[in-house]
């Protein structure tokens, strides 16, 4: 048997009371990491989209095509957890990316109740030209950390989503 996680508790108390906790709550230090993380995440996509948007690519378009290069294709199962996309946006993602002949979905022969999503010639050709420079763009902030700090920051992330 395990032991169950302590959750807070919400006690009714007079407004004084209410608001004091407020306050402290306010100035808890996991607030200022959140809001960092958040306003990190925000100044990257940001980044990242301006480049995928030149490239002729959403942000979500260019996940599915990242994630499929290199790879004989995925199920949508697969493909969802690699691009951390819901199934019902991932389908109209691939949608969209299959009007534009970039991917196909194939169903493969020893289990008809599903399909696979493959990159097309063309969509090979995207994912071989887009991808490499995508991150040659990337690089260039990234190379501003010296490999010291790159390493601290990624312990420190791997560290943040396992007390999750």
């Amino acid at each position: 048997m395990t032991a169950a996680k302590a959750e807070p508790k919400l006690e009714r108390t007079n407004p004084s009371d209410q608001m004091a906790a407020a306050r402290a709550a306010a100035k808890e230090p996991c607030l200022q990491v959140l809001w960092e993380l958040a306003r990190t995440y925000q100044a990257f996509i940001t980044y990242d989209e301006e480049n995928i948007r030149k490239l002729g690519l959403t942000l979500p378009q260019f996940d599915v095509i990242a994630t499929l290069g290199n790879t004989p294709g995925m199920t949508m199962n697969v493909l969802a957890e690699k691009t951390l996309v819901t199934k019902g946006t991932l389908t109209g993602i691939v949608d969209r990316l299959e009007k534009k002949g970039l991917v196909r979905r194939e169903v493969p022969p020893e289990d008809r109740r599903c399909f696979v999503i493959v990159l097309t010639p063309e969509g090979e050709r995207v994912f071989e030209e887009v991808f490499p420079n995508h991150i040659a763009y990337l690089k260039q902030r990234f190379d501003r950390l010296q490999p010291q700090e790159a390493q601290e920051i990624l312990a420190s992330l791997q560290r943040l989503r396992e007390i999750f």
